[in-house]
């Protein structure tokens, strides 16, 4: 099963030390059911885009908890056996949760497809969508204008090979 998960530049630079994306259970983003019946699409490459936009809202939200990131979002795309990754069937009819799942297990970073990452671009868009997403939480349709404009810019797509340089260890 192919999963999206939400990190930031940090946090990938920490996989790359670990060679580990997470020791389970962390949350992730996977076409689910609930997203299937939400975007009202049977192709599976829109819904994997759908699945990618979700995980890049939850960068987002992990930008907006740490101050000191560099302001672009980060989705590294792993393939994981069936059945590590699982939705809650709580939490399913919840929007917010839209395409969520709950990964089990150590999930090595070798096991990941592709890095996802905003260009540099995008970084003042993604600063002003960070500080914008509690506002627009609450409902305030200026902020969530705000956080929809980090959404216009489209994740570029990496190899696994380009993380060292992604996190500034490459040469």
């Amino acid at each position: 099963m192919r999963v999206y998960v939400p990190l930031t530049l940090p946090g990938l630079a920490e996989a790359h030390r670990t060679g580990e994306l997470g020791t389970g259970p962390f949350v992730a983003y996977a076409v689910t059911p609930a997203l299937r019946e939400w975007y009202l699409s049977d192709d599976i490459e829109e819904l994997e885009y759908a699945a990618l936009n979700r995980a890049a809202l939850a960068s987002l939200r992990l930008l907006a908890a740490d101050p000191g990131a560099v302001r672009r979002r980060v989705v590294v795309a792993v393939d994981v056996p069936d059945g590590t990754a699982a939705a809650d069937p709580d939490r399913g009819l919840d929007p917010a949760a839209l395409g969520e799942v709950r990964v089990t297990g150590t999930v090595a970073l070798a096991r990941a497809a592709s890095v996802h990452v905003d260009s540099d671009d995008a970084q003042e868009d993604v600063t002003a969508a960070a500080g914008a997403l509690a506002a627009a939480d609450g409902g305030d349709d200026d902020a969530q204008f705000v956080v929809d404009g980090a959404e216009d810019h489209e994740l570029l797509w990496y190899a696994t090979q380009e993380i060292p340089n992604l996190v500034g260890l490459g040469g």
